[in-house]
């Protein structure tokens, strides 16, 4: 059983687990239903859609490592909000990140808080941002948003913890690789399974 906060618990076996890579995972949730998406917005949404099909899990944790140049390297952050950062149809009068003719708010409002941790809203987009800039998100990676999205369409609680892998700067792909391997451990001492 897994407690997020004082009012959600999930039993393992109802939890779907989703990683970008199996180096965020490590061997630490080997026997847990696990889907590894690869990298991006598109592998992301069409393997959490094959595994929602397969089973319909009470809830999606979506773990994996990220960037930011707010919270410090080694840190779990709790995302929430989600927006879309490589979207931008401003061109045709639509507002940064929003998807043009969706129903899909600019900032997308979807996630589980889990007790204790630091809260983020995750910028998630198709390349690994090494000179973040933007006061419209604290946290990047490249899956989340998708994660979330889909979750929030079939009804399905989602939380979404991020492990701070790099700065989102000029050193972020030399850290990453440094950081990466860290996240299993980080994940299994918060989740309760080491």
């Amino acid at each position: 059983m897994i407690k997020i906060n004082q009012t959600e618990s999930f039993a393992f076996e109802d939890i779907v687990f989703c990683f970008a890579l199996e180096s965020e995972a490590a061997e630490v949730f080997k026997g847990h239903n696990v889907v590894f998406t690869g990298i991006g917005k598109v592998n992301a949404a069409y393997e959490l859609t094959k595994a929602i099909q397969n089973k319909k899990p009470s809830v999606i944790i979506n773990l994996g490592s990220a960037g930011s140049s707010s919270f410090q390297k080694g840190e779990v952050v709790c995302c929430t909000q989600f927006v879309q950062r490589d979207m931008d149809v401003r061109g045709l009068g639509f507002a940064q990140y929003e998807t043009p003719l969706s129903s899909l708010p600019t900032v997308l409002k979807y996630g589980l808080l889990m007790d204790n941790l630091q809260e983020g809203i995750c910028g998630t987009g198709d390349n690994f941002e090494m000179e973040h800039s933007s006061d419209a998100y604290n946290v990047v990676d490249m899956e989340a948003y998708a994660l979330a999205m889909i979750s929030m369409k079939e009804d399905i609680p989602f939380l979404c913890l991020k492990y701070i892998s790099d700065g989102a700067d000029d050193n972020a792909a030399e850290d990453w690789t440094v950081q990466v391997h860290k996240a299993a451990i980080a994940y299994g001492k918060l989740l309760g399974l080491i």
